[in-house]
């Protein structure tokens, strides 16, 4: 009774509690990635029953352990058969192992060659059959049987040999699997190998089960060590970020794949000689936000590229491929539509003074122009006269790393004057794609769709920013070649340096951004978005849509999107008038686009016998109607600098008296200071305060006055400077018209 209770109180032993297991990641279609090693250096993959081959089942309990299901854990007729064996000749010539004494040695690290040893593994076997069902230990015994070097369970054994999971396992190969676990060091398959030890004990187990035909002896060995890594970039990535768990099924399309990767390793080849020598390069499917395929740099395992760098997480200068955020957020905040004129002229923003990277000017400018045409002094301006939020908000609220404050960056962020990584420029790329609206990346596919996203711009700015981009000639093809095409919209970068060359892009249902560069910082010439990242970067768009091909469809607005479309003036971006000769279609938001009616475009009285211009029809004079247009002082300016003609109206006619000329036309605007209430620093040592001002056209002087006091005059399109004391002060422009308009002042 003792005895028994004491056996009823032993303790309920651990099955496969505390035991470590590799972790397998397969790509989307559940193909395997990766195994990786467990804590104690084997690879051992879990693998339920139900997901192990029947043959395989079969072919293990027929060798092992016949009797498996009709036995308490501890086969008595074997075990006296070999007791008897062992004291009249010494030694077994038959094991009396039964499956569930084997994994009691396997579990519990038992040493059962001493009779000691042995009677603990009958012990322990019994427990386990006492506490747990046939198929539960059968299930921890095909999870921890040895097959040969550090190789345990059949579904580590399966996918090494043979390249396919235990499910799929074929006859043949099950019993060449059945043999290995007796003699696991001996018999442990090699690829390329003879494999004459398995071959034999095959035969014995043919022989030995009776079995009627003997399959074919021929295995499909794999070596672990010689499988070459597929998306390693990527998997090492889920690997440090793997939720619990033994088994990870990721978003990856290995088809997609080893279409970039082909396409990398190509584009390396052919311009090896121009110094480009690595590559990365990221593909989302914007609709889910899953990452679709993942290249971190163009060989893994080359050191001299410090290939094992992810060159998709590497913060790097993006260049110009912030640009076309400034514009989402300047198209919100109503400071610009598609088509208003902005200034590409050399602009000075306190101590920064930004160049184009031809380094000219091209005067007046559109802004779908200049974004597409990546001129830089125009989106400076632009993110200077961002607020709520700014363009440093802007991208924090995009969970931008910027690890130092605003005043830092300055006004250089547009241009690359802030580290991000690839990962940043996909997720900010596909917000445009879906609205405005921000989400993470997806990189496990069975993980639910967040629905945290943060709106970054509104659907209108979003739909207007990728429509520009998409203006953007694709290198190499004419317009006839892009109409034909389906759209892209797209944009390039190339670091301060040329360090880093860009290109991103989005098109049909995904986002694809690509980097040429070195990740030691090597400055390359040859490393500029358009001609180095450009190439690559449609490459691969044709190699994705030879797969999968797209339609040629218009970029059209959702229909429930604020968004309309009406005629503008060609030459002013602004509505038309009857005295417009040009005009063009464009889309602008109602209510928040700044949009006026042409003012540019006016009819004017003109002497038929002079030429020159009247004030007004006063009965003396032969007149005659025409148009002329009407540019302020600065932009004229830039469009005579640029070489660009324009159709300016004649001068007055001598006798018409100045109270006449300043009733019509526009007075001084001045944007030099630029604030209605300005704060300068004033000293002996700084230069002064420079005044400027934007004119009506035939203004050829202005006058400038501090209260009542005279402070000089300069041509309409220049500026003066003005060193005051500090003070309060009502400044004054005055044209030559008599037009004139004031600002207050304060300067410290």
């Amino acid at each position: 009774m003792t005895l028994a209770a004491v056996w009823l109180a032993l303790p309920k032993p651990p099955l496969l509690e505390g035991i470590d297991f590799s972790t397998r990641v397969l790509d989307r279609n559940g193909k395997i990635l990766r195994v990786t090693l467990t804590a104690d250096q084997k690879y051992r993959v879990w693998t339920p029953l139900k997901d192990i081959s029947p043959a395989l089942i079969d072919a293990t309990l027929r060798f092992e352990d016949k009797y498996y299901d009709k036995h308490p854990g501890v086969n008595p007729v074997s075990l006296l058969r070999a007791t008897w064996n062992l004291a009249f000749s010494g030694r077994t010539r038959a094991g009396a192992s039964t499956i569930t004494m084997q994994l009691a040695r396997l579990r519990y690290h038992l040493r059962t060659r001493t009779v000691a040893g042995k009677l603990r593994q009958i012990v322990y076997a019994i427990e386990l059959e006492r506490h747990y069902s046939k198929a539960q230990i059968l299930e921890a015994y095909l999870n921890l049987a040895p097959y040969g070097r550090n190789i345990e369970g059949v579904g580590a054994a399966s996918e090494i040999y043979f390249s396919k999971s235990a499910a799929r396992v074929t006859g043949a190969e099950a019993v060449a699997l059945s043999v290995i676990p007796q003699s696991p060091t001996r018999r442990a398959l090699i690829a390329g190998g003879e494999n004459e030890r398995v071959t034999n004990a095959q035969q014995h187990w043919y022989s030995r089960t009776n079995a009627r035909e003997t399959p074919a002896l021929t295995f499909r060995a794999e070596a672990r060590t010689r499988r070459q890594l597929t998306a390693a970039h990527f998997v090492q990535q889920i690997l440090e970020s793997k939720a619990a768990g033994t088994e990870v099924l990721t978003t990856l399309d290995p088809a997609l794949q080893e279409i970039l990767e082909k396409r990398v390793t190509d584009y390396i080849a052919q311009n090896r000689e121009r110094g480009i020598e690595n590559a990365a390069a990221l593909l989302i499917d914007f609709k889910t936000m899953e990452v679709l395929a993942k290249i971190g740099s163009s060989d893994f395992s080359n050191a001299e590229i410090h290939g094992q760098v992810d060159g998709t997480r590497r913060p790097r200068s993006p260049g110009s491929t912030l640009k076309p955020f400034v514009y989402a957020l300047a198209l919100d905040q109503g400071r610009i539509h598609p088509l208003t004129l902005l200034k590409d002229a050399p602009h000075t923003f306190g101590d920064y003074n930004p160049e184009n990277f031809d380094r000219d000017f091209l005067g007046p400018i559109r802004a779908s122009d200049a974004l597409a045409r990546s001129r830089n002094v125009p989106a400076v301006t632009l993110a200077s006269e961002l607020s709520h939020p700014t363009f440093y908000e802007f991208l924090r609220s995009a969970d931008v790393a910027l690890p130092k404050p605003a005043s830092f960056y300055g006004l250089s962020l547009p241009l690359g004057g802030a580290e991000v990584t690839m990962e940043d420029l996909a997720r900010l790329y596909a917000a445009l794609a879906n609205g405005g609206r921000l989400q993470p990346l997806r990189r496990v596919l069975n993980e639910p769709i967040s629905k945290n996203s943060v709106r970054l711009v509104s659907p209108e700015a979003a739909f207007l920013t990728l429509d520009m981009l998409g203006q953007i000639p694709r290198p190499g093809l004419t317009n006839s070649d892009v109409s034909r095409s389906a759209p892209v919209f797209w944009k390039t970068g190339t670091s301060h340096g040329f360090r880093d060359a860009w290109s991103v892009a989005v098109f049909d249902h995904y986002v694809l951004a690509v980097w040429i560069g070195n990740f030691d910082g090597k400055r390359n010439a040859s490393f500029i978005g358009r001609t180095a990242a450009a190439p690559l970067l449609f490459q691969m768009i044709d190699g994705l849509r030879a797969r999968e091909p797209s339609r040629v469809e218009p970029h059209l607005p959702p229909p429930e999107l604020n968004l309309k479309r009406v005629e503008f003036c060609s030459v002013s971006g602004q509505l038309p008038t009857s005295f417009c000769p040009h005009r063009t279609e464009s889309w602008f938001i109602p209510g928040i686009s700044p949009i006026a009616t042409c003012d540019v475009h006016r009819e004017v009285l003109v002497d038929a016998s002079t030429g020159l211009r009247a004030a007004q029809d006063d009965g003396t004079r032969t007149l005659k109607r025409e148009v002329y247009e009407f540019w302020p002082s600065d932009l004229l300016a830039l469009f005579e600098r640029a070489g660009v003609p324009r159709k300016l109206p004649p001068p007055f006619l001598p006798t018409v008296d100045n109270e006449l000329l300043s009733r019509g036309g526009h007075a001084p605007k001045i944007n030099l200071p630029a604030n209605e209430m300005t704060v300068s620093q004033v000293s002996a040592s700084t230069a002064g305060i420079l005044l400027r001002a934007e004119t009506e056209t035939g203004v050829r002087k202005l006058y400038w006055f501090a209260d009542k006091t005279f402070l000089g005059a300069c041509d309409a399109h220049q500026v003066l400077c003005w060193k005051p004391a500090p003070g309060v002060y009502q400044l004054i422009a005055l044209d030559d018209h008599g037009r004139s308009s004031s600002r207050s002042v304060i300067l410290r």
